[in-house]
C-alpha cells in the first residue's frame, strides 16, 4: 500500500473555505457599512459640515451685530440709512436718482 502526496478532499474543502472567509472579511473590513471607505466618507461629510457650521456662526454673529445696531438700545444711524435705502428705496431731499 502506497500513499500519495495528494492532500485529503476534506483538507482542500477546509483551506477552501477557510480562504472564502478570509476573502469576505476583508471585503468586509474595505467595502462594508462600517469599512475603511466608509469611515472616510464619512469623515470628509464631517470636514464639510464642520466648514458650514462655522459659516453659519459667521452669518449669526453678523446678524446679530446688525440686529443690536438697530435696536432700541443701540441706535446706528448710518446703518439705519442704509436700510431704508435698499429695502424702502427712500432718498435724501438733496438727492438727484438717475435711472
Amino acid at each position: 500500500m502506497s500513499r500519495s502526496n495528494r492532500p485529503g478532499l476534506g483538507a482542500v474543502a477546509f483551506f477552501s473555505v477557510a480562504f472564502m472567509l478570509g476573502v469576505y472579511f476583508t471585503f468586509a473590513a474595505v467595502q462594508g457599512d462600517y469599512g475603511l471607505f466608509r469611515r472616510i466618507e464619512i469623515s470628509a461629510e464631517r470636514d464639510a459640515l464642520s466648514r458650514d457650521l462655522a459659516a453659519l456662526n459667521a452669518d449669526i454673529a453678523r446678524m446679530d451685530n446688525l440686529t443690536r445696531r438697530l435696536s432700541d438700545t443701540y441706535l446706528d444711524l448710518d446703518l439705519l440709512d442704509q436700510q431704508a435705502r435698499t429695502v424702502l428705496g427712500m432718498i435724501r431731499a438733496d438727492e438727484i436718482v438717475i435711472r
